[in-house]
């Protein structure tokens, strides 16, 4: 079941806020948590088992923390279950790759080095261990006090908002509304807007792609022209599947009575590699910043070397986060992490490039990293890298231009009209279209409207996010 599903929408979502509205303010942290953990056992009963373990032992944990005077047993006691919660996401997205590797260097395919049978990942493992991580460090540290009710931080580890693909939300954020929060209209209805607009911005662009996408990163040989749209295809579709998710679970936060922090800020407008994960998934890039850059690496303290080196495992450290099925993730971030090195190393220098340039080469080296993030292994990434270098030649293929569908035109129009248009004609002018604001309230409803009725005669993707 996702967000943008008919069973969600026209079956879960009504009956939980039915639910919701009905229980008392003093019980609601209990609808929730029992709404989100109906809502993930709707996809794998059995991991929910290890959500819940996972979930007791970070909250014992933080308790144990709070009673402890002994400075070292505090920090020991939030190593170990920081270790648990990292033992367990290690696990379950590293071992068949690692065993994989090991049959590929050591065995055959006759006569493998270990035989093996599949570890699946489970849903939301990744944003789970986040978000028990982030918690047992902030209570270590003394930023919030450590929640003795099991029901108030399981329902903030569990809300199904931000429980499968984030944003990634600190327990201080929500602290005070996990005590108390109070139902409001205006809350609501902007709730209400936003999760219309994300709804759109996945099923009107980010869905019409995939297909094109699938076809181009299939292609063992892709040419010039196939290889760039395939890959501006993903760019474009990754970003509106993921900020369509982000939008639809802030949407949902605030009519819960919850206020997340965004999550996207036009990342495509980056003028350096810098501001671009000062726009992209802005949850995950401040939480490696704050816990892992500066916390545990030092950050930039210890001079220039030791900060490209930070940089560096940072990156690389986040590419393997994402990881699981290949160690593309794992370059990925290698690749960011050099692209950092080399724009600190020529900012310090004193250089400078024109505005214009600078957008155009971050948005290059982002499109070229995005590439070995989508293929399926290596040997996918250098072919369609091939690609994009004109190796493979330039035409356009026939399995590109037939996939090229009227259909996809016709809802990726649809789409850029209803949500990217009225947003950018607001954002510069403070103004909706036609002049009048009260399009505010209806662009996003008739967006949603027409989602719906696109989403009705076709099953939409799950977002992509999930499966990291």
């Amino acid at each position: 079941m996702v967000f943008a599903s008919l069973e969600f929408l026209t079956l879960f979502l009504p009956v939980f806020f039915a639910f919701y509205f009905l229980t008392p303010q003093r019980y609601r942290n209990h609808t929730l948590l029992f709404g989100s953990w109906l809502f993930y056992a709707w996809w794998t009963p059995k991991f929910l088992i290890l959500i819940i373990f996972l979930t007791i032992v970070s909250w014992l944990a933080a308790i144990l923390i709070d009673k402890s005077a002994c400075e070292k047993y505090k920090t020991r006691i939030m190593a170990a279950a920081i270790i648990v919660n990292l033992a367990s996401l290690a696990w379950y997205k590293y071992a068949n790759v690692v065993v994989r590797s090991l049959n590929d260097l050591f065995g055959s395919a006759d006569h493998p080095l270990i035989v093996w049978e599949t570890v699946f990942l489970p849903i939301a493992l990744s944003f789970t261990v986040l978000h028990a991580t982030s918690y047992l460090v902030d209570v270590r540290r003394g930023v919030v006090q450590a929640q003795y009710r099991f029901t108030f931080f399981s329902a903030y580890i569990a809300m199904f908002p931000h429980l499968i693909a984030g944003p990634i939300v600190r327990y201080r954020v929500i602290e005070k509304e996990l005590k108390e929060r109070f139902f409001s209209a205006e809350e609501f209805a902007t709730g209400v807007r936003r999760f219309m607009i994300g709804f759109a911005m996945k099923v009107l662009i980010a869905d019409p792609l995939s297909p094109m996408v699938d076809l181009v990163f299939k292609q063992t040989a892709p040419s010039l022209i196939d290889a760039w749209v395939g890959c501006g295809a993903y760019t474009i579709q990754l970003y509106f599947d993921f900020a369509g998710y982000s939008l639809m679970a802030i949407g949902l936060g605030l009519m819960l009575g919850f206020k997340f922090e965004p999550n996207f800020n036009n990342p495509y407008l980056a003028l350096s590699i810098q501001d671009f994960w000062r726009r992209w998934h802005l949850t995950l890039s401040s939480w490696l910043r704050d816990y892992l850059y500066i916390s545990l690496l030092g950050g930039n303290r210890d001079g220039q070397t030791r900060t490209y080196v930070n940089l560096m495992l940072t990156m690389s450290i986040g590419g393997l986060w994402h990881g699981g099925e290949s160690w593309n993730f794992l370059i990925w971030g290698i690749i960011h992490g050099s692209a950092l090195c080399i724009a600190r190393a020529y900012n310090h220098a004193g250089y400078r490039i024109p505005d214009l340039a600078s957008r155009v080469l971050t948005l290059l080296v982002v499109m070229l990293a995005w590439t070995v993030f989508r293929a399926t292994d290596f040997h996918a990434a250098l072919a369609m890298w091939g690609g994009q270098f004109g190796l493979n030649g330039v035409a356009m293929g026939d399995a590109v231009s037939l996939a090229l569908r009227p259909t996809v035109y016709a809802s990726f129009a649809a789409g850029i009209l209803c949500i990217v248009y009225p947003a950018t004609r607001y954002a510069a002018t403070g103004w909706w279209i036609f002049g009048s604001r009260s399009w505010r309230a209806i662009w996003p409803a008739l967006a949603f409207a027409y989602a719906l009725i696109v989403l009705t005669g076709q099953q939409s993707p799950p977002f992509l996010y999930f499966q990291f």
